[in-house]
């Protein structure tokens, strides 16, 4: 029971990665919020968690909303909620090149996955500060660090994620806080699963993806949801500022 007592906000909970951390940290002791722009899969998740034995509520956001992110944390207020871990998993990505991609798909991109972390970062920091206490766990990409083709507006994004999680563990930590970003490899979610599907063989486009990994497997919802864990804890007191490579290998290529 690593986070007992504690209060977590997951955004993009409603399925792969995000609702793997919901329901580990539900484990783990913490009443977790279960954020999604899909308010249905939200309640889908709290109902696992809850019949599991855990404590969860499901919050519907669009976390590239300024006005709605703000209404969010009014609402936790509101219920005398106080975080204590704001993991930001919500996102998106769009497969094309630089000069095959849309003004709107940019925006879009990094509305969600930069802006998005941001606007999370900005209104959970302010609780943060009067308690002088808190913990952010950022979720950017192994494309971050070592690229990949058709993935201009996707690796802009979050690498960008990488450098807002920086900039917030050096200004924060005197104030207790810490940040950290986990930079996950190709992991096995219905994302992904909508980019095979795009093949004329979705099959053997999986496979051929799954033997390009280093392990020679994708990686697994839960497995990042272990690293989170570990960020959130106090297993990770010393630990701010970083990027925590969770990839099968992928970046050592």
């Amino acid at each position: 029971m690593r986070l007992k007592e504690r209060v977590a906000l997951v955004t993009g909970a409603g399925s792969g990665i995000g609702r793997a951390i919901a329901t580990r940290f539900a484990k783990e002791g913490a009443l977790v919020l279960v954020c999604d722009l899909n308010l249905a899969a939200a309640e889908e998740v709290v109902q696992q968690i809850t019949s599991e034995g855990g404590h969860a509520q499901a919050r519907q956001v669009d976390v590239s909303d300024e006005i709605l992110v703000k209404a969010l944390f009014q609402s936790l207020r509101e219920d005398n909620i106080a975080l204590d871990t704001l993991v930001n998993n919500a996102g998106m990505g769009i497969a094309a090149k630089c000069v095959e991609t849309s003004m709107e798909d940019w925006s879009r991109t990094l509305a969600v996955n930069l802006t998005g972390t941001f606007l999370m970062c900005r209104e959970a920091l302010t609780g943060f500060l009067e308690r002088r206490r808190g913990v952010i766990v950022n979720l950017s990409s192994a494309a971050a660090l070592a690229a990949v083709h058709d993935r201009a507006a996707y690796i802009a994004s979050k690498s960008g994620v990488i450098g807002l999680t920086k900039s917030i563990a050096l200004d924060y930590a005197q104030y207790g806080i810490r940040a950290n970003a986990i930079c996950p490899g190709t992991i096995d979610t219905p994302w992904v699963g909508r980019i095979t599907a795009g093949y004329d063989d979705p099959v053997e486009a999986k496979k051929q993806m799954e033997a390009r990994q280093l392990l020679g497997r994708f990686g697994q919802p839960e497995e990042i949801a272990g690293a989170a864990l570990y960020l959130a804890s106090e297993d990770a007191t010393f630990v701010t500022g970083t990027e925590l490579v969770v990839d099968g290998g992928f970046t050592v290529r």
